[in-house]
């Protein structure tokens, strides 16, 4: 935590980021493990390399994934479940994730489209939820910001909630998002990065210290 802002780095996918990213100060490291993803890491890569990560807590991240794939992700020793899904998932759906992992332990991040918000029957099946950047085909990592606005609207409206801004933060504009959503928890990515999957250390470090000086 930095200035009473917890911190996601995500796209992980090498043991060298994952060290440097602890010595920054992050608390949460992001797994990616959708195919499809340019920051895929298959499982078994995960596995072999979670021995030797720092200690902070590790975080899946997946895209609708069957129940037999959430179980496998539980068994490989991840701490938190970050699920990526379609607004018309059914809540059945969602329920399964939740009743598999947890709602301590579970992370939704909904793919909404501008003007829609969190569906109220989601809010009772997971503590977190995580608001990325609308796109039609992708599921996050798009390098774009999201809807400042909309994210504080639900935060303040569902405190009991831990809310997670995600989509294009980088140090040039962390302290206007902290700013204008009150985000209290961030989810950084693409805007440390030199290549998908492949953190630029200078750049994570000017975003702490970008982040750092916001809040003085």
């Amino acid at each position: 935590m930095i200035d009473g802002i917890r911190i996601k780095v995500c796209g992980l996918t090498s043991l060298v980021d994952a060290e440097f990213a602890d010595r920054c100060g992050m608390d949460y490291f992001g797994f990616n493990l959708y195919p499809k993803s340019p920051r895929y890491l298959p499982l078994e890569a995960f596995r072999a390399m979670a021995k030797r990560l720092p200690e902070r807590r590790k975080v899946a991240v997946a895209v609708e994934p069957a129940l037999s794939e959430l179980a496998a992700m539980q068994a490989a020793g991840f701490d938190f479940f970050q699920l990526h899904f379609g607004s018309d998932t059914p809540t059945a759906t969602v329920a399964g994730w939740s009743g598999t992992v947890g709602v301590d332990r579970l992370w939704l991040a909904p793919k909404l489209p501008p003007g829609v918000d969190v569906p109220p029957a989601l809010l009772p099946l997971a503590k977190f939820f995580l608001l990325d950047t609308f796109h039609a085909d992708k599921f996050g990592g798009t390098g774009a910001t999201g809807d400042w606005a909309k994210f504080a609207r639900h935060q303040q409206a569902h405190p009991e909630r831990k809310w997670v801004l995600s989509g294009g933060l980088g140090s040039e504009n962390i302290g206007e998002a902290l700013r204008a959503s009150g985000a209290r928890f961030v989810d950084v990515n693409s805007g440390v990065e030199s290549a998908p999957g492949v953190k630029d250390h200078a750049k994570l470090k000017r975003f702490v210290v970008r982040l750092h000086e916001s809040q003085t």
